[in-house]
């Protein structure tokens, strides 16, 4: 098959109008699958976590999953979509060989949520409405191993593994009206609006959307229109992107290709297509089903979903703050930049940080340790901050250590050392250690006459008016106290003995 000619995206955006439509598929973070107990571990042994029921076996029924619905409920609720009152399950036909069923319980037209939006905000400050068409429930499939060839997919492979572990695994899928008139930012759009979905999805706990481990997809749908002519194109859709980055990059690719197919005089073929991380390019999938291939019809092992109206309200009030809101908040009130919170939330500090002042710190001292000395420790493990072996309520407890007295600056690191190092707590670690600021004024004196009398030569600087000497012997007292006197008050101290 010959390279497809692309065409240069300026070009593309003057001729025609790219269309989005966005399906997010989440991974519920429920502790069994949908319709049976099996756990959800990830990682585990594969074709460890299976039953009769999600192996699809005669006999096997299956029962929905409450905290599921429950979190299908508060994520409707989140995207600001009407939950409907009555709905029921249905199967959805198809031969996949990682779907034991051969068929998936999904929702079809009786969703659990419909006709929500979401304010997507921009990195400009700027905001996009994205329409929700509707939010359903379904369960995921397992997983296929294709092994030997070049690609590790199916096409040149050897043989293939099957793991159904993941088969069965709650999942939510988001699905967004048509979104038009993004014109050159479309790609720019998408990767916000998949951005806003998963933190908006991770303040609601209910999933890890880990893209990168496949909790979290997206398919993206993409037509162009010739600009002006006010009529639809032929969309493909191209599956299972994973991660946010490729998903600005298969829409611009896709815009350049499909551009280039239209230009040429032929039709857009309506297809899947795979996203190839390597080069940012995409390639045919299968020809697009319809509904009607899939063959609905009700699931009659499962009675209706019928939420009531006051479980409902109850959920609306757990509810958390945005995480764009909230953040705009904290900026605020920690006086940030644009640039100072970015960087606070690319590091992963936001939430340990609010934490941290939660407890009872300072913001600014809060900041300070997590994006210094703990960010350096988190670097040198070679893990995320919050894979750190250290709470928020600890870095508080060091802060006001410091703030009371009872440490200094360096007493105060080698505190959190020893609380890296699985010591106990901060106030453990302080009396293991013997790491408490010297405050004994008679033993504070006397360090400082031995330091003064082993350097005479220093102590009559001082006393001629060089002050700046003091630090001799400061140092001096401080290696002497091993690093625990206040070396602000030793300094004071310094003064009054040589009279200066």
């Amino acid at each position: 098959m010959s390279a497809p000619t692309l065409v240069d995206f300026d070009e593309v955006v003057e001729r025609f109008e790219p269309v989005l439509g966005l399906e997010v598929h989440v991974e519920l973070n429920t502790n069994t699958k949908m319709f049976c107990g099996c756990p959800t571990t990830f990682g585990a042994e594969p074709n460890t976590q299976v039953c009769p029921t999600c192996l699809g076996l005669p006999g096997a029924l299956p029962v929905v999953n409450r905290a599921a619905v429950e979190s299908a409920i508060r994520i409707g609720l989140a995207l600001n979509c009407e939950i409907a009152p009555w709905g029921r399950f249905a199967r959805k036909n198809y031969f996949y060989p990682d779907m034991p069923k051969n068929f998936q319980t999904s929702q079809y037209d009786e969703p659990i949520a419909v006709n929500g939006y979401l304010d997507v905000p921009l990195d400009d400050g700027t905001t996009v409405r994205v329409e929700i068409e509707r939010a359903h429930m379904e369960e995921d499939t397992g997983k296929s191993l294709h092994v030997g060839g070049a690609t590790g997919r199916i096409h040149g492979a050897e043989y293939s593994l099957l793991d159904y572990n993941r088969a069965g695994v709650p999942l939510i899928e988001i699905v967004t009206k048509m979104i038009p008139g993004t014109g050159a930012r479309a790609p720019e759009v998408a990767r916000a609006y998949v951005t806003a979905l998963r933190d908006l999805l991770r303040a609601l706990d209910v999933s890890d959307v880990r893209m990168d481990q496949g909790s979290m997809r997206c398919d993206v749908n993409l037509s162009l229109s010739p600009r002006g002519s006010g009529v639809l194109g032929t969309r493909t859709e191209t599956k299972n992107v994973n991660s946010l980055r490729s998903v600005e990059r298969a829409v611009r690719y896709e815009m350049t290709r499909q551009a280039g197919v239209l230009l040429a005089g032929e039709p857009i073929v309506q297809e899947t297509r795979h996203f190839e991380e390597a080069g940012g390019t995409t390639r045919p999938g299968r020809r697009k089903e319809t509904a009607e291939d899939y063959r609905y019809f009700p699931e009659p092992d499962l009675v209706p979903i019928a939420p009531p109206a006051e479980w409902v309200e109850e959920l609306r009030g757990t509810l958390p703050e945005r995480p764009w809101e909230r953040r705009r908040r904290l900026q605020a009130e920690w006086s940030l930049t644009d640039e100072e919170l970015r960087d606070l939330v690319n590091a992963g500090a936001l939430d340990l940080i609010e934490a941290t002042v939660a407890a009872g710190a300072p913001a600014g001292e809060a900041r300070s340790w997590w994006v210094a000395y703990l960010a350096q420790q988190a670097n040198a493990r070679g893990v995320e901050l919050a894979g750190l072996p250290i709470t928020p309520e600890q870095v508080a407890r060091v802060i006001e250590l410091v703030a009371s007295g009872s440490l200094n600056n360096k007493l105060a690191r080698q505190v959190v050392d020893g609380v890296l190092a699985g010591e106990g707590s901060p106030d453990d670690v302080v009396a293991a250690r013997g790491l408490a600021v010297v405050s004994d004024e008679g033993a504070l004196v006397a360090a400082v006459d031995e330091a003064l009398a082993a350097q005479p030569d220093v102590a009559e600087k001082i006393r001629g008016g060089k002050v700046q000497a003091a630090g001799a012997i400061v140092g001096a007292v401080m290696k002497a106290t091993k690093g625990q006197a206040d070396a602000k008050r030793v300094r004071e101290l310094i003064i009054e003995r040589v009279g200066a």
